[in-house]
Formats: C-alpha cells, sequence, structure tokens
C-alpha cells in the first residue's frame, strides 16, 4: 500500500493554482494532431471537483456557439499543460449543476471582491470607469453621505 501512495506521489503536479467551483479558468491542453502537438485553451467556469490525490477531477462549463459544452479533467494528467485561474466567483455550493439549465444573464456568477487573481490574466474590461466614492463617515457640506446614498445620487 506505501509503495502505490510513493508512485502517486511521483505523479502528482505542484504548479497547480487553487481554484475552487465557480471560478473561471483556462485549462490548456495538449491536442495531438498526426505527429505535431499544439495547446488549445478550454476556457469556462468550473462547476465541480471530486476526488482526491491523482484520481482528482474538475469539470469545466463552457458555452460555445449557443450550446453548452462540458469537459471533466483529471487534475494530474499530462494531456493538461497549464491551468490559469481568470477570476475568482462567489457562490455558495460545491456543486453547480443548477447552471445547466440557466442561460443568458441568469447564469453569471457574481466576482469575489477583493480578491486578486495571479498575473497572466486579462484586465477587466468593464464599459463605465467610475472613480471609487468616498469613505462612508466623510462629511460633505456638514451632512455624512452614505455609499449608497452617494451612488443613487451620482449615477
Amino acid at each position: 500500500m506505501e509503495k502505490l501512495r510513493a508512485v502517486e506521489r511521483e505523479g502528482l503536479k505542484t504548479d497547480i493554482p487553487a481554484f475552487a467551483p465557480g471560478d473561471t479558468v483556462r485549462v490548456m491542453v495538449r491536442v495531438r494532431e498526426g505527429e505535431k502537438e499544439r495547446l488549445q485553451a478550454f476556457e469556462g467556469i468550473c462547476i465541480a471537483r471530486r476526488g482526491g490525490g491523482i484520481n482528482e477531477t474538475f469539470t469545466v462549463r463552457k458555452i460555445s456557439a449557443g450550446v453548452g459544452v462540458e469537459r471533466i479533467f483529471p487534475l494530474h494528467a499530462p494531456l493538461i499543460a497549464e491551468i490559469g485561474l481568470l477570476r475568482k466567483g462567489r457562490v455558495r455550493r460545491a456543486k453547480l449543476y443548477f447552471l445547466r439549465r440557466l442561460a443568458g444573464k441568469a447564469a453569471r456568477i457574481r466576482e469575489k471582491r477583493g480578491i486578486t487573481v495571479p498575473t497572466g490574466a486579462p484586465p477587466n474590461r468593464s464599459r463605465r470607469r467610475r472613480e471609487a466614492p468616498p469613505p462612508i463617515a466623510e462629511a460633505r457640506g456638514g451632512v455624512v453621505v452614505r455609499r449608497s446614498e452617494y451612488r443613487r445620487r451620482n449615477r
């Protein structure tokens, strides 16, 4: 039994980012076409992780040409060149299978605030750039303005 665990430890990858269901990941998959080998990106939301050790797998779901595509990857498989974390999602479930029956904007996942994604991820491309609201207790004209009221006034 100890020999089996030693063999498993040899096959484990160490360069895997800490990601969980709800996170958007880009999996670079090695694809063989004849004698040539190339990398193909599969980018989507991680909807599940299961297993442990060498047998751990994760499921990634993306929408391609209006059709939902899911792919199950073994976490430590040699066919995975790298896994890139693009954004952290804020979810309260370990398995996000409910996303299968949602479409469009309903299938969006909120982003975790205050979490920085490691470099290599594309910048956040929001349409409008606003300056940060003043601190909550900042006095404006002798009146304390809450952040929500400030946002409502300055839309």
